[in-house]
C-alpha cells in the first residue's frame, strides 16, 4: 500500500509542477487557479510523501517519488507543452524509469 501511495505522491508532484507550468502561460485569475492548483497538489504530494516515509526507507522513498515527478513532468512537457523529444531525453528519461523499477525490486518493503 505504502508503495502505491508513492506513486500517487509523484503523480500529484507531476501536478503541482504542471500547475506552474500552465500557470506560468495565463494571467490575471485564471493564474490565481492554476496557482491554486499547485498549492492543493504540493499539499497533497507532500502529506503522502511524509506518510510512506514512516515506513519505507527515506532515500528510496524520496528517490522514486523525485524520479515519478521527473519522468512525469517532462512527459507532460513534451505532450502539452511542446518541448522537444529528441533521442537523448527520451534515452535518459528511459534510464530513470529503469531506475525506479530497480529501487522497487531491490527495496524489502
Amino acid at each position: 500500500m505504502n508503495w502505491i501511495l508513492l506513486i500517487i505522491a509523484g503523480l500529484f508532484e507531476v501536478a503541482f509542477a504542471s500547475c506552474l507550468g500552465k500557470a506560468k502561460e495565463t494571467t490575471g485569475t485564471t493564474a490565481l487557479w492554476w496557482y491554486g492548483g499547485f498549492l492543493l497538489s504540493l499539499t497533497i504530494s507532500m502529506v503522502l510523501l511524509v506518510k510512506v516515509t514512516r515506513v519505507l526507507p527515506i532515500g528510496t522513498a524520496y528517490a522514486v517519488w523525485t524520479g515519478i515527478g521527473a519522468v512525469g513532468t517532462v512527459l507532460v512537457g513534451i505532450i502539452f507543452f511542446k518541448e522537444p523529444a529528441n533521442f537523448w531525453r527520451v534515452f535518459f528519461i528511459s534510464t530513470l524509469i529503469a531506475s525506479i523499477i530497480g529501487l522497487k525490486l531491490v527495496s524489502k518493503y
